[in-house]
């Protein structure tokens, strides 16, 4: 069993910076691929970015490449969202999840077996 605990979720002003952090307990990320998705009322969850433990080969989506780093750290067991020019079309629950992913599905909610209770982004125009 892995719990996950996202935190680092705030509100922001568009332009700005936040930094998620997901905190893995019970095992470690070993074997592991780490996604970040997000979701707003009414909408699917939504792909954002995924990193491949072992390897630290990372994967983004188009709407956030070039402004979104996620990145890990194995002394800590934790895996980083960097999100740098925020926009309000940025502003979901954001999640972390963790699943024995395929490279090519890892943007599928369904190929993730544990989930985070998920941090509020709020950004303000």
């Amino acid at each position: 069993q892995v719990q996950l605990v996202e935190s680092g979720g705030g509100l922001v002003q568009a332009g700005g910076s936040l930094r998620l952090s997901c905190a893995a307990s019970g095992r470690t990320f070993s074997g592991y691929t780490v996604g970040w998705f997000r979701q707003v009322p009414g909408k699917e969850r939504e792909f954002v970015a995924a990193i491949r433990w072992s390897s630290g080969t990372s994967y983004y989506a188009d709407s956030v490449k070039g402004r979104f780093t996620i990145a890990r750290d194995s002394a800590k067991n934790t895996v980083y969202l960097q999100m740098n020019s925020l926009k309000p079309e940025d502003m979901a629950v954001y999640y972390c999840a963790v699943g024995r992913t395929a490279w090519d599905t890892a943007r599928r909610p369904s190929e993730y077996d544990y989930w985070g209770q998920g941090t509020q982004v709020t950004v303000s125009s």
